[in-house]
């Protein structure tokens, strides 16, 4: 699929060395692109949009879920992140995020711009090491699949699955139309058979043996997720 007619929007805060990126990939690949603040909502997109680079230096995990949940709604929409620390830095934000292309601290102009012209000719834009990281990632998900995980139940693995997607009490009740103290009682019943203790151990432990949870959107809308909340069970 061929994105050339769309425009690409970096979401990152407003400087000086924003706005010299944003004119040499102008200047480099015909096609329009913004800036967006962190902030701002998938409604102040373009109409052409196509992809959208997320800057991993003023975004973190929490704001980048949020504008995966947000962009969900929009077919064909590549979603890519920029000024990654590294390949492992990489390696953990794909195991939860559904990323398009992939960008990190040292890579030259040039080298962003080559990967965008990719990106809008439909292909995906990562390091071979990095695909072949994911690959045994997904394929030890695949093998664990047919393996009990640790005598978690079904409605076990919904929940712990949704607290990866950053999905507080409330929004898991009303997501599985069921009472928050249920909900409650369901986490403190995961958290002795795997062995943690609070939440952020729960979410880590899942993303390591459960693979990318389900997207926000399937919950119930009357609650829209505003930050990855990680709080302890009160």
């Amino acid at each position: 699929m061929d994105l050339r007619k769309g425009s690409v929007v970096i979401v990152s805060e407003h400087n000086p060395q924003l706005s010299l990126f944003i004119d040499f990939i102008k200047n480099n690949i015909n096609c329009a692109v913004s800036q967006l603040s962190p902030k701002d909502s998938a409604a102040s997109l373009p109409d052409d949009a196509v992809i959208v680079i997320m800057d991993a230096g003023y975004l973190d995990e929490s704001h980048m879920l949020i504008w995966q949940e947000m962009l969900a709604e929009y077919d064909d929409m590549c979603l890519v992140a920029l000024n990654m620390q590294d390949e492992a830095h990489a390696a953990k934000l794909l195991t939860f995020m559904h990323l398009s292309g992939v960008f990190y601290r040292h890579d030259s102009l040039e080298l962003i711009c080559k990967g965008i012209d990719k990106l809008l000719e439909g292909h995906l834009w990562m390091s071979r090491t990095l695909m072949t990281h994911l690959i045994e990632f997904f394929r030890k998900q695949s093998l664990n699949s047919y393996r009990p995980a640790c005598g978690l139940t079904q409605r076990e693995l919904e929940i712990i699955g949704l607290l990866g997607s950053g999905a507080s009490n409330m929004q898991i009740a009303d997501g599985l139309f069921v009472s928050e103290h249920t909900v409650k009682s369901h986490l403190y019943n995961i958290f002795k058979k795997i062995d943690v203790h609070n939440r952020t151990q729960a979410v880590n432990w899942a993303r390591q043996n459960l693979g990318a949870p389900p997207p926000l959107q399937k919950l119930n809308n009357r609650r829209r997720v505003k930050e990855c909340n990680l709080e302890s069970i009160r």
